[in-house]
């Protein structure tokens, strides 16, 4: 996963950039080295690229994809995209925003507010992923990152919380947190290949649970720990 997401961000970020500063997108797009992007409420835009810097996307914008290698990337609400992408930095979908394909960072936290959808995996390595009556297709898949699927979110394709690597420097000194909350429905297979704490409410759904034993619990959250 590790190698995947980083040569996919750096493959889509490669070739011919205008000068460094922050730009304001339009119909046809923007892209910039060192600065940030920014795409006005209610712009339709072709693709948004950045090296170093962060993307904005208003609320009720279009892009046809947007990325970075180092910045964060959010959509306001009602806001569209066909695929967010960050190596690091955090993702932000705001209320009822949409993406039609994949979610992905490396090394970073994601953010899914009320009614937002994505139509494929979302997926990082580290940092916390939280769903608050959001829907995925595609699935979710971390390796060191803590997983909150909460408020009514809904799903499909499971959860995989991979092994990492190996070797001299994957320690994996903590086990992530895995939270399906009240509400929340899991479609498909929850695998784990790795050691976790997954706290289950009574009142979600879920699939197959492989590689873990869930803890179940009452009320709106499990224990704190």
């Amino acid at each position: 996963m590790r190698r995947y997401f980083a040569l996919a961000a750096l493959l889509a970020l490669a070739g011919c950039y205008n000068m460094p500063g922050d730009v304001t997108a339009d119909k046809s797009g923007a892209n910039t080295v060192n600065g940030s992007i920014h795409v006005p409420a209610g712009t339709r835009s072709g693709g948004v690229e950045t090296v170093n810097g962060s993307i904005h996307v208003d609320d009720d914008a279009t892009v046809a994809s947007a990325g970075t290698v180092n910045g964060s990337v959010s959509l306001g609400e009602h806001a569209a995209a066909d695929s967010v992408s960050t190596v690091n930095g955090s993702i932000t979908l705001g209320e009822g925003a949409r993406v039609a394909r994949e979610v992905t960072t490396v090394n970073g936290a994601m953010t899914l507010k009320d009614g937002a959808d994505v139509g494929g995996a979302v997926g990082n390595v580290n940092g916390r992923i939280a769903l608050n009556a959001a829907h995925v297709g595609g699935g979710l898949r971390t390796v060191d990152g803590d997983i909150l699927v909460n408020g009514a979110s809904r799903v499909e394709g499971g959860i995989l919380v991979e092994r990492g690597g190996g070797g001299w420097f994957n320690w994996q000194p903590r086990k992530p947190r895995i939270v399906i909350g009240p509400g929340a429905v899991v479609q498909g297979e929850l695998r784990f290949e790795r050691e976790v704490s997954l706290y289950v409410s009574d009142q979600a759904t879920t699939g197959p649970i492989k590689g873990a034993t869930a803890i179940r619990f009452s009320g709106a959250a499990p224990p704190a720990g």
